[in-house]
């Protein structure tokens, strides 16, 4: 996908989640992300939208953490909420292609990685704010087949993954809309995960792109793709693979 792509969809997901969260109210319980409420959820997104348009926009070189969460509430929060998401995806749209700054996730370059990052982050919470409503709805196909990409191939190809197994076991992803394949061959390693279909699967998870990337970040049940072979595998995936914000 396109840069541009990345922030128009950046962009669309930031604005419905607000609204969202506007429909729920604070007080909504965010069945996605225990313990949570809408304004847990609105906090912590706006805190990461402003801490990405910094590293952007001041060109930082290496990690500094991002600022505490504010202490807002209601319309001040979704407020607050709204302008920090204008202020990234301002700061991505005006960046220079040759942008350098850190980054933590292998990529084309940091720009790249910023709009592609921030976009399926905010894509994730879009589906929590959702879930507060009832059963989110699906990321749009192309960005769900990338953040279905950047969660095997990226993510957990880290050290700090905790997908691991002390008997090597094999996971194959099937997006049945865009054709996309990917093997992920677990081990007491990270998981090592490619564009494949090559060899046996132990476990086999394989829907709509738009689903699976919900069913693989944890936001959907296993029950909303199919699952052929030992479903242990993808227990294992749903028991060992969130992604927490440090």
């Amino acid at each position: 996908m396109e840069t541009s792509e990345f922030i128009a969809h950046l962009d669309e997901e930031g604005r419905l989640l607000a609204e969202a969260a506007a429909s729920a109210g604070p007080d909504a319980v965010v069945p996605t992300c225990p313990g949570w409420r809408i304004r847990d959820l609105l906090r912590h997104t706006g805190t990461v939208h402003r801490w990405a348009a910094a590293v952007v926009t001041e060109r930082h070189a290496e990690y500094r953490p991002a600022a505490g969460e504010p202490d807002l509430d209601g319309a001040a929060l979704l407020t607050w909420f709204r302008e920090g998401h204008g202020l990234l995806v301002d700061a991505l749209s005006k960046a220079p292609a040759g942008l350098d700054c850190w980054t933590f996730l292998p990529a084309a370059s940091p720009l790249v990685f910023w709009a592609r990052r921030q976009t399926h982050e905010t894509a994730v919470h879009r589906a929590d704010a959702e879930s507060a409503l009832g059963e989110p709805g699906p990321v749009p196909q192309r960005l769900a087949a990338d953040g279905v990409d950047e969660l095997l191939c990226a993510f957990h190809g880290r050290r700090g993954s905790r997908v691991r197994t002390g008997a090597p076991k094999v996971l194959r992803v099937r997006s049945t809309d865009t054709g996309d394949v990917w093997t992920v061959r677990l081990s007491a390693e990270p998981p090592r995960a490619d564009r494949s279909s090559e060899g046996p699967a132990d476990c086999e998870l394989s829907g709509p792109a738009g689903r699976l990337h919900l069913v693989l970040w944890n936001r959907l049940p296993l029950s909303a793709v199919a699952l052929d072979g030992e479903g242990d595998v993808a227990r294992l995936w749903r028991e060992t693979s969130a992604i927490t914000w440090a």
